[in-house]
């Protein structure tokens, strides 16, 4: 509880930091058979602390698992982004729809939790159509109980890079530690720091944030397993 405490503190006093925005997930998975499962999302960001909104998004798809460890995914959505210096100030600095297929392998080192996800995205832009890739790594590690459930404290870090088949190839990595609390089998709050880098691409801005996310999850059919908290980014 001590370190929860801590961390949670040093979360709420990074916005004072300059050019800290805000990152704020809703993310809904809805359980309907042991194997299929819909999921969707909304995600609003600003570049100050709860301040300057310049970029919102809505997606949804659907999930099987393949195994115990690994899943397939698939989604649609729709990402757009404004110009800095107010909210969702004009004018918009790109507009995006966008489809992706994913896979999801999870592992356990005793406590903790692993999970690699490898993305393929399908990007219509602003500026054209573009293809990006992506890989995840993502770690979850229950402090109260031996495994992720309700009552539990967990602290997670993931790592992300991003990359396409256009020169320089390389654009963008993203870091985030954080920790949560999952006060039922239905909600999960997950609050932490994320730090972005971007290689010279103009589609987003802002490198800080503090990042707040409300996970719920609702089941046709209950599920066996546990799961790695987090959104779908």
């Amino acid at each position: 509880m001590k370190y929860f405490r801590f961390l949670i503190f040093l979360f709420f006093i990074q916005p004072g930091a300059a050019q800290t925005g805000s990152w704020n997930i809703i993310n809904t998975k809805l359980d309907l058979t042991e194997k299929w499962n819909l999921f969707g999302e909304l995600q609003l960001r600003s570049l100050r602390f709860y301040d300057d909104f310049h970029y919102y998004e809505i997606k949804g798809g659907a999930s099987f698992a393949i195994s115990k460890a690994s899943t397939i995914s698939a989604g649609f959505g729709i990402f757009d982004t404004y110009s800095p210096g107010g909210n969702f100030k004009s004018p918009m600095v790109n507009d995006e729809w966008r489809s992706w297929i994913q896979f999801n392998m999870t592992q356990y080192e005793k406590r903790l939790k692993l999970e690699h996800r490898y993305r393929a995205e399908q990007r219509w832009t602003s500026d054209g159509f573009r293809n990006r890739f992506r890989y995840r790594i993502n770690s979850a590690l229950p402090l109260n109980n031996k495994k992720i459930e309700a009552g539990t404290y967990y602290l997670t870090a993931s790592n992300e890079i991003f990359f396409t088949n256009r020169a320089p190839y390389f654009e963008r990595n993203r870091v985030f530690l954080g920790a949560g609390y999952e006060f039922s089998p239905f909600f999960t709050l997950q609050a932490g720091y994320l730090h972005q880098f971007d290689y010279k691409i103009s589609d987003e801005t802002g490198k800080n944030f503090l990042q707040l996310s409300f996970l719920f999850e609702m089941q046709w059919k209950k599920k066996t397993g546990e799961k790695v908290p987090g959104g779908m980014d």
